[in-house]
């Protein structure tokens, strides 16, 4: 009977010279095919980093901090949040750090050292409850103290939810502002890493983004991360600090050793351009880089217009705005997924606010509506080939 049934498999079985090669991985791991042909992609060849004193030295954003003659040091994001919270540890003495496994340094050693230079009575371990960090936060910043709290994954913050949204965020509101939790900071890593599948990979961001009475914010680099940290932490409103985990080693760049603080609320003009406004945040913002320089290569004449979002609560509409009226055409793009994504109110909010300037629909490139994937993740992200796509629909509308 094995016999009779190995013989009907090989009488059904192609010949190997007429099987279709199977494709294990997306295009745009493949740097030869289209639209990508040779093109170096991601963050190791971004030039959107600050990678020479020089270009600090030239960076107006830095020059109005008022560091931007002064020293540089070369730090990846890891260590540029480490240097933020050093630098509010040593300037207020209310200031502590707290979180699972934050005294040795955490996961990502994003608190290493601290403990050993400040005490451990201001930097400390607590026990593995999400919902208990952000209440006794809450509790810390409601008596003055500055609280910088780690969720150890984004993806694990749920069970915080009701302490962060019904209580830290509502707190001053209805107390008539007599009392508030202004002094709590919640940072917790976010974002695909290439490995981390459903539980180590999400970007809840659009759930917070809802709610009134928060701040929420995602660095996109070593230099943004210090600056927007230090503004978070000072604040006198609960922040949601989000920090793409994949950018902790990738994302170095020379950062003014001085205190500086970037704001909050304000959206970066990466790279001006006239013909469509291309808009992003966090790690997305190298693949939207990507896409850009792909489009103005194949499409001469073409001038995109790249705009870091930075914070999404509350979101810079006046600069998109401004943009989109210039340009006509608006991409956004993020890795949740695309379903009540972010994109999907920045897109309704320019819509409203730009109807009769806009030359083609808006468009939306974000993950996929489905839990965050292990082997098919660089299927689930939105890519620079996904953006380029998007990008030339919306040129071609």
């Amino acid at each position: 009977m094995s016999r009779i049934f190995t013989s009907v498999l090989r009488s059904v079985r192609r010949p190997a010279a007429t099987r279709t090669p199977q494709r294990l991985y997306s295009t745009a791991m493949d740097p030869s095919v289209e639209p990508i042909r040779g093109l170096d992609l991601g963050v190791a060849h971004s030039k959107l980093l600050l990678r020479t004193v020089a270009d600090v030295r030239s960076n107006s954003e830095l020059q109005h901090a008022g560091v931007a003659d002064g020293e540089t040091k070369k730090m990846n994001m890891c260590q540029a949040v480490n240097d933020a919270m050093r630098t509010v540890l040593a300037a207020d003495d209310t200031s502590v750090v707290f979180g699972e496994d934050v005294a040795f340094g955490g996961v990502f050693r994003c608190s290493v050292g601290l403990a050993e230079e400040f005490g451990r009575e201001r930097i400390f371990n607590t026990p593995l409850t999400e919902q208990g960090i952000a209440g006794f936060g809450i509790g810390l910043a409601a008596m003055g103290h500055t609280a910088i709290a780690e969720i150890q994954f984004a993806d694990y913050i749920f069970p915080a939810f009701d302490q962060i949204v019904n209580e830290a965020a509502k707190y001053r509101y209805r107390s008539g502002n007599q009392f508030d939790v202004g002094g709590l900071t919640i940072r917790t890593p976010c974002s695909a890493v290439g490995h981390g599948a459903h539980y180590h990979s999400q970007s809840p961001e659009a759930f917070f983004a809802h709610v009134p009475g928060l701040k929420v914010v995602m660095p996109r680099s070593a230099v943004q991360a210090k600056g927007l940290l230090l503004s978070a932490i000072r604040d006198k409103n609960p922040v949601v600090f989000f920090e793409p985990k994949i950018l902790y080693r990738s994302a170095v760049e020379q950062v003014p050793v001085d205190d500086y603080m970037l704001p909050l609320g304000k959206a970066e003009v990466l790279k001006p351009g006239t013909d469509v406004t291309v808009v992003g945040y966090g790690s997305q913002m190298y693949a939207l880089e990507n896409a850009v320089q792909m489009i103005e290569r194949d499409m001469p004449g073409v001038s995109c217009e790249l705009i870091d979002l930075r914070t999404i609560l509350p979101y810079d509409i006046d600069t998109v705005m401004q943009s989109v009226n210039k340009t006509g055409r608006l991409v956004v793009a993020h890795e949740a997924p695309r379903t009540q994504g972010f994109a999907a109110e920045l897109a309704a909010e320019v819509q409203e606010r730009c109807f009769l300037r806009l030359e083609s629909p808006i468009q939306r490139v974000c993950g996929l509506f489905v839990p965050h994937p292990l082997v098919f993740e660089r299927m689930y992200m939105p890519c620079a080939v996904r953006v380029y796509e998007a990008i030339k629909n919306s040129l071609s509308y």
